[in-house]
């Protein structure tokens, strides 16, 4: 964790220098650690795109090898090669994002530490930010609730339109909210900040991606 603290937390007081606010600090940080990854989340959206698109053949495989769940893997491995699909392409930015979390966690946990190089130059800066009197503690409700919503609508503009769900994927579209609101009564209200900020930004990306795509199948209309 210390490995992964470090160079976020020097990330973080770089900005920190240049704004002098650290709320402020903390929301472009997450658009900076966004924009490196904007080539691996358009990568997550194409996999989940065409995941989404098989859907329909993945449920005959399904429905026809019912009985036989080792020919259902073969058939299903060999529909993802004919589409030149990989299963686990969507998972990628998610597993950079976790050690990004992890890193940050402990960051936000201990900025004496791992942020300002002391605990008395922490002090000694304010750490409020709108109606947070300190970024270190939880934010019992506010941030929660928007951490939850921001998250639903993200797993919902991460949905390709007209795509069909799997009963897998509507649990965690609702599931997952309440988790991330649960986690975010606890947690640091500068780590809460950050997930909101990620989730806008993220549903402002998706709704850029798709927008091209919209317009194209309107053309052809």
């Amino acid at each position: 964790m210390n490995a992964l603290a470090r160079p976020l937390g020097a990330l973080l007081k770089l900005i920190f220098d240049l704004t002098n606010n650290y709320g402020l600090s903390i929301i472009l940080f997450t658009v900076v650690v966004k924009l490196l990854t904007v080539p691996l989340t358009i990568k997550q959206t194409k996999s989940m795109k065409e995941l989404q698109e098989i859907q329909p053949k993945l449920k005959k495989l399904q429905e026809k090898y019912k009985n036989d769940k080792e020919q259902l893997n073969i058939k299903t491995m060999e529909l993802y090669k004919e589409h030149n699909i990989s299963p686990f392409g969507g998972c990628l930015p998610l597993l950079i994002q976790f050690p990004i979390i992890i890193g940050l966690f402990a960051a936000l946990r201990e900025p004496g530490v791992y942020v300002f190089e002391s605990q008395a130059a922490y002090e000694a800066i304010s750490t409020s930010f709108l109606w947070l009197p300190n970024l270190a503690t939880a934010d019992p409700w506010i941030l929660p609730i928007l951490a939850g919503i921001t998250t639903y609508l993200s797993s919902v503009t991460m949905t390709a339109k007209g795509a069909t769900a799997d009963q897998s994927q509507k649990i965690m579209t609702y599931f997952m909210p309440i988790m991330i609101f649960w986690w975010g009564k606890s947690f640091p209200a500068g780590l809460t900040l950050y997930w909101v900020v990620s989730n806008v930004f993220q549903i402002v990306q998706q709704l850029i991606i798709r927008r091209p795509q919209t317009e194209l199948k309107e053309g052809l209309k």
